[in-house]
């Protein structure tokens, strides 16, 4: 059998999130590779690589958060400048894959834009993705090329493991959510409730009952994502007229669009802990309720094993 040749790795990133690719580099112990990045006077994005990616190994790190499309055509020609380049395999290593909320047909005459994305980036020239909570698993079926996909359980997990809560209930926001709300509960041993909700338009939602007994316990609140927080909020607010004491919650993207960060404020809510797949706002930043937790050194063990081409499974602890 002919030994693997190992071939060099280069990580490289647009201005989606430069703050995590460099702590992911510092972990790797490699250095960011040099990109040009920039626009044309009409907005267009112009960009060269600088480096000798020839035969190379490549990830390139792009979270596709606000601005979405800049964010996600900026990594479409990162991909294609890179192909051109004649790396030998190339990654895109998207912390939050934007448009994955689109991900089925439950109206007529709707896109299914999950699966477009899917198609652009394979188009564009990637070898393989690595994700990170993926708000719905089936999108890694949507590609013909290797998907891996990460969960910030070994993050958010150890994290309320060493606040040591009392009385602790995990809560799916929603019974889509509730298969990873039982691993976030399995990993912690705590009992498991959900929240029944009608959602009556996209920005609209009704809380009607709670499944599961919350009655004088503390309740964390798990989902992938929080956008506007109405969903987070009104379940917070449920969970109290049903007895609850404290509500906590976690998410992996914390969005924070709109008004969130002033909802969250003024919620029952004691805490919400997010990570930093996508830059926060200056609001939530400075909102003393939101922690951010990093997904670097996660990211930076996936991106090794894959380099290596060793097991990215030991990462789902």
């Amino acid at each position: 059998m002919k030994d693997h040749v190992r071939q060099p790795l280069w990580v490289f990133t647009g201005n989606a999130h430069p703050a995590l690719a460099g702590e992911i580099c510092g972990d790797l112990g490699v250095p960011l590779g040099g990109i040009n990045v920039d626009r044309f006077p009409d907005g267009e994005v112009r960009l060269q690589v600088l480096e000798n990616v020839r035969g190379a190994d490549v990830f390139v790190i792009q979270p596709t958060c606000r601005p979405v499309n800049e964010n996600l055509v900026e990594l479409l020609i990162m991909l294609d400048a890179l192909r051109r380049a004649s790396a030998d395999r190339i990654t895109a290593v998207m912390p939050y894959y934007g448009y994955a909320r689109q991900d089925r047909k439950d109206r007529p005459r709707v896109p299914i834009s999950a699966k477009l994305v899917a198609d652009v980036l394979t188009s564009a020239g990637a070898d393989r993705v690595l994700a990170l909570d993926l708000h719905a698993g089936q999108i890694q079926g949507y590609f013909d090329i290797p998907v891996d996909h990460l969960y910030a359980f070994p993050v958010t997990v150890g994290y309320f493991r060493r606040m040591r809560l009392k009385n602790l209930a995990v809560v799916s926001p929603d019974p889509g959510g509730v298969e990873r709300a039982r691993a976030f509960a399995k990993r912690l041993r705590v009992p498991l409730a959900i929240i029944d909700k009608r959602r009556e338009d996209a920005h609209v939602v009704e809380v009607f009952n709670v499944i599961g007994d919350v009655r004088g316990k503390t309740c964390l609140i798990v989902d992938d994502m929080i956008d506007t927080a109405g969903t987070m909020v009104r379940g917070a607010q449920a969970l109290m007229e049903k007895g609850a004491v404290r509500i906590f919650a976690c998410c992996t993207h914390g969005v924070f669009a709109a008004d969130a960060v002033k909802k969250i404020y003024n919620s029952p809510l004691e805490l919400v802990v997010t990570t930093n797949s996508i830059p926060l706002s200056p609001e939530a930043k400075e909102c003393e309720k939101i922690k951010v937790l990093s997904v670097g050194k996660l990211f930076a063990q996936a991106i090794r094993s894959i380099h290596e081409e060793t097991s990215v499974s030991k990462l789902f602890v």
